[in-house]
């Protein structure tokens, strides 16, 4: 607003610098997965590390996110994480998002995303950590991209009236999956988030998902697809592993989603098929091989009617899949079936505690591994800060 001074002249109001408009916000989440647990040697390395033998209390995530609009078309979010595992160090610092979206109209509703961040390609991965209720994705669609990001360029387009919604999905406490358009098309090295590209060749991806309301309830369908050529790094393979053209395997997939917010009851599944990299136990090889997998979530929403910052979550996720995962060992064969029961208690929006019963059975094999099939129970604990 303009000011006035003791002459009574208008004095304009300085305009803001962009970096003084720079938002600043975190979340940390402190696990332990131990208790009540029936098989050390039960583990999932895309999951949580700190499953099984040699796990303890651990930092699975620690975050702090700096966002912000440069100038009315162009907006930057960079986000580090502090919790990441190299090898047997942890708690490492690496760079989850670090991006630029550039938009083409007055409203935005059409953007181009570049630089490192998520891959359009299901509803989980979209979905943030500190908003998600299982305290891993499933290793249906999460096996698809690790970590869910990579280098790339991406499009988006979304009505403004739609682009409205999707923080009030979250802001709601209604498990959005944040805004990442009603269509989107992209490429990307397709080697994962924060490794260097392998081959000259693109992955290509592109998602058509529209949220609308039946009655009082709200309904969020979704398709997807990429397809590209990955590359095995040589520090993924044991010595002596066989696999044809140079380690260079054919990657794609295709799937579809369906989430149904809570009002109270809510369900979130997806499913997908493709062909990948797959260690193969009888060859001792690496081989393009069919995979699928998927998996439902049933929960609901309840608001505490004297505390309304106050809710309670319970669900039960159940997946399964079988193929490989391209970013572990030899591109390492599994054969998951699980079921997760779980509450996530918000005490307020600064503070959330989540407790997890897993009922897991695993096979997962490579090189150094044969025959190894585990399965077993354990009980988990996450405390989540937000800020």
């Amino acid at each position: 607003m303009a000011q006035k001074n003791q002459t009574d002249t208008v004095v304009p109001t300085p305009k803001k610098k962009w970096y003084e408009t720079i938002n600043l916000r975190g979340y940390m989440q402190v696990r332990y997965n131990r208790l009540l647990e029936t098989n050390e040697d039960l583990k999932c390395e895309q999951c949580d590390r700190s499953w099984g033998k040699g796990g303890g209390f651990a930092i699975r995530r620690g975050r702090i996110i700096l966002s912000g609009d440069i100038t009315k078309n162009i907006y930057f979010y960079i986000q580090p994480d502090f919790g990441s595992s190299v090898g047997s160090t942890q708690n490492i610092f690496q760079v989850r998002d670090a991006y630029l979206d550039i938009g083409f109209d007055k409203k935005n509703e059409f953007r181009l995303r570049v630089g490192q961040s998520k891959v359009p390609y299901g509803f989980e991965n979209m979905q943030s950590s500190q908003n998600r209720l299982p305290l891993d994705r499933n290793d249906g669609l999460n096996s698809a991209v690790s970590n869910e990001r990579d280098l790339g360029a991406f499009f988006y387009w979304a009505p403004a009236k739609v682009r409205e919604q999707y923080p009030v999905f979250i802001n709601d406490n209604r498990k959005g999956s944040g805004d990442y358009g009603v269509f989107a098309f992209g490429v990307y090295n397709g080697q994962t988030a924060n490794r260097p590209e392998q081959n000259k060749k693109v992955h290509v991806v592109s998602r058509l998902s529209y949220p609308f309301k039946i009655n009082k309830q709200i309904i969020e369908p979704g398709i997807q697809a990429y397809a590209g050529e990955y590359v095995l790094p040589a520090e993924f393979r044991t010595s002596g592993v066989k696999a044809a053209n140079d380690f260079a395997f054919r990657d794609e997939r295709a799937a579809v989603s369906l989430h149904l917010y809570p009002n109270p009851v809510g369900i979130l599944t997806e499913y997908n098929v493709g062909r990948g990299p797959q260690y193969n136990p009888l060859t001792d090889s690496i081989e393009v091989k069919n995979l699928k997998g998927g998996y439902a979530t049933v929960y609901a929403r309840f608001q505490s009617k004297k505390k309304k910052e106050m809710f309670f979550f319970p669900y039960t996720r159940v997946q399964h899949y079988e193929g490989g995962k391209k970013h572990e060992l030899d591109a390492r064969s599994y054969n998951v079936k699980e079921i997760e029961m779980g509450l996530e208690w918000q005490v307020n929006k600064n503070f959330e505690l989540t407790t997890a019963y897993t009922i897991s059975s695993r096979r997962f094999e490579d090189s150094k591994l044969r025959d190894n099939f585990q399965k077993g129970r354990l009980l988990r604990i996450q405390v989540q800060l937000n800020f």
